[in-house]
């Protein structure tokens, strides 16, 4: 990449945290192993967490000097600690993953090299999960909501559960904000006129902590943002780009 450190990092890996203090520490050492060579930089967002997490993603910013730590005054959730962070982000390629240490980072530059190898109007590249290391109940579930959202949105995207996604910044900040858009991004990109890819990832048991999401609360919140997302998609007209004269 052409720019150097001095002038600001070419990507931002945004990680959302809450209630992380076993997973946070590994995972950001695991970030700046699988980023090592690149000019980067790592932004954990703390969404208000209970524990530790904060003061041990700060213990470790003598050690990894491209980890920034940024804490929410209040909880708001995953979709916004992501938002926050690519807002805070000074890189112009985007790799968000979650928390909790299942994305697996040395995925990460590989999408977004994929990214980088497309065109202008590539705009994202999504993981998607392989022998996904999730309960059966929450397997089914994911299938289920992905196969619906799929059918109704034509996102071409088969598993938008995934964190680990490359895209870039001017795009996300593009898109409509709300609640949970970190599930609609691939169709949030297409209605803006971009194209999305998609790539097999690894994906890994939790080994500490637990989740923070329920098959009936995503279901109750996926309902109301599918119907919301679809209205945009039937309100979307778009030039296909604008000449100056």
């Amino acid at each position: 990449m052409a720019s150097s450190a001095a002038s600001g990092p070419d990507i931002s890996v945004v990680v959302p945290v809450f209630d992380e203090e076993g997973a946070a520490p590994d995972l950001a050492r695991e970030i700046a192993a699988a980023f090592a060579g690149r000019n980067y930089e790592m932004v954990f967002v703390d969404d208000r967490s209970r524990d530790g997490t904060v003061a041990a993603l700060t213990a470790l910013k003598l050690q990894i000097p491209q980890l920034r730590v940024l804490t929410h005054r209040s909880n708001s959730g995953q979709s916004r600690a992501i938002r926050t962070g690519i807002l805070a982000a000074r890189g112009d390629i985007i790799v968000t993953l979650d928390g909790d240490g299942q994305n697996d980072p040395a995925d990460g530059p590989k999408l977004v090299d994929a990214l980088l190898a497309g065109p202008s109007t590539l705009a994202l590249v999504g993981g998607e999960r392989v022998k996904r290391q999730d309960s059966q109940a929450k397997k089914i579930a994911s299938k289920f909501g992905n196969g619906v959202r799929k059918r109704l949105l034509r996102d071409t995207a088969n598993d938008t559960g995934c964190g680990l996604k490359a895209f870039r910044r001017e795009a996300f900040l593009r898109l409509p904000y709300f609640d949970h858009i970190h599930r609609y991004i691939p169709a949030l990109m297409i209605r803006e006129g971009y194209q999305v890819d998609f790539a097999p990832v690894n994906h890994r048991h939790r080994q500490t902590g637990a989740s923070k999401y329920t098959n009936f609360g995503r279901l109750m919140a996926s309902v109301s943002d599918l119907l919301g997302v679809m209205w945009l998609q039937t309100r979307a007209r778009n030039p296909g780009g604008a000449d100056e004269v």
